[in-house]
């Protein structure tokens, strides 16, 4: 799949408008749609634009370039033809079709990487940057399956989820779309510059901003409006209650895109942005085959879907205990189990155990799990459970299990 080859003068005109201050992208569609080209728009008297759309538009539309345009012009040509690299307007039969179901998708898109993955079919996985260890293993686990069932997993390059979710979609054949809120040419955060070279050299990165457009907070809500564009629906796997995630999910939800929530713990912060938004009416789900039968997709074969370990741990009690107690939520310990409820302060905890706590997260876990979340040794781990427990800020469970107590 190639764009179609843009002279230098039809592209100069894409930018000159894509980048005029003031000028909507939906007025600049209108007058696409009116006009054709952007260089038969930057043609027209200012009475014909302004008929077209409104005053203010046409006036940005006709303002003359800065004077750091055609430097601008020149970085931009260099760019392109680098390996990879790509721009991508409206009128191209590239420019991804789920943006033209927006009422203002961008007029120019800067791409690295696949330009084929721009029409497939997508689902967003998002969420916290401060993730803990199990939102990290299920946005992975999520979007590996989504992936191998042939969808595009989009998310935002940012950290925590979105990492974790364009991880695990690299290993599947739908492969993963990062759409940026900076330059194409830059990296956010720059801890990414590895996982960004993988996508761009196995999945799609996507920018709406002028190359060089620094990490800016105010970029971040335009970006997660074109991931919700992109997709026919958004998984968010774990989001405090003020996130971006919930920002991506009401605007998809306003374009009709379906929105899915993975339901946790009522004691684990990063939850509750997610309980709200299935009180608002989003889908709970808990495996991803519950959303490839939702966008219509024929679930992958049992055994590439199969729940991991945790997994099942997480999400059924354990005979002999209430489901409370399986999640380490119960007012009491379970029959079998041992606590001591005076709970420790924080500042009396080592970093050991600080870091053993961290990875505990909201769910029950094992021996084997805690040792690959944290790469600490088994006489270490089993030290610092012990020190945990006699605090009072751990419960053990049966079958070799621990949670946090209810009060951590």
């Amino acid at each position: 799949m190639h764009t179609l080859p843009t002279t230098d003068n039809e592209l100069a005109a894409w930018l000159r408008l894509s980048m005029a201050p003031g000028l909507r992208p939906g007025a600049l569609r209108a007058m696409l749609n009116a006009f054709g080209l952007p260089e038969a728009i930057l043609g027209q008297p200012f009475a014909l634009l302004a008929a077209t759309t409104d005053e203010a538009s046409a006036r940005a539309a006709l303002a003359p370039p800065g004077a750091d345009f055609a430097r601008y012009m020149d970085t931009v040509l260099a760019w392109r033809e680098l390996e990879g690299n790509a721009i991508v307007t409206l009128d191209d039969p590239v420019y991804p079709p789920a943006l033209l179901t927006m009422p203002d998708p961008p007029s120019l898109l800067y791409i690295k990487g696949r330009l084929d993955l721009l029409h497939a079919r997508g689902v967003a996985v998002v969420g916290s940057r401060s993730a803990t260890p199990q939102g990290v293993e299920d946005a992975e686990r999520f979007s590996r399956a989504l992936s191998e069932a042939g969808l595009a997993v989009v998310s935002g390059l940012a950290l925590g989820i979105d990492g974790a979710a364009h991880r695990g979609a690299l290993t599947g054949r739908g492969s993963t779309i990062a759409v940026i809120g900076t330059g194409a040419d830059l990296v956010y955060p720059a801890a990414h510059q590895p996982l960004a070279r993988q996508i761009a050299a196995a999945g799609t990165i996507i920018s709406e901003w002028p190359l060089g457009t620094p990490a800016r907070a105010a970029n971040f809500p335009q970006r997660n409006r074109l991931i919700a564009g992109l997709v026919g629906g958004v998984l968010v796997v774990e989001a405090a209650m003020r996130s971006g995630s919930l920002i991506t999910a009401r605007l998809a939800n306003e374009m009709g895109r379906d929105v899915f929530a993975l339901p946790g713990s009522i004691h684990a912060p990063l939850s509750r942005g997610c309980h709200r938004m299935l009180k608002q009416g989003a889908k709970l789900v808990e495996t991803p085959e519950e959303i490839l039968e939702e966008l219509g997709f024929v679930p992958p074969p049992a055994h590439a879907a199969a729940p991991m370990p945790w997994d099942s741990i997480a999400r059924k009690p354990v005979p002999g205990t209430t489901s409370e107690s399986a999640s380490g939520s119960s007012a009491g310990p379970a029959p079998g189990t041992t606590s001591v409820p005076q709970p420790t302060g924080e500042a009396d905890l080592g970093p050991e155990a600080e870091k053993l706590l961290a990875a505990l997260g909201h769910s029950p876990a094992t021996l084997e799990i805690l040792a690959a979340r944290t790469d600490m040794q088994d006489a270490a781990i089993q030290s610092t459970l012990l020190q945990l427990e006699l605090a009072g800020r751990l419960t053990v469970l049966p079958g070799g299990r621990f949670a946090r107590a209810s009060h951590s």
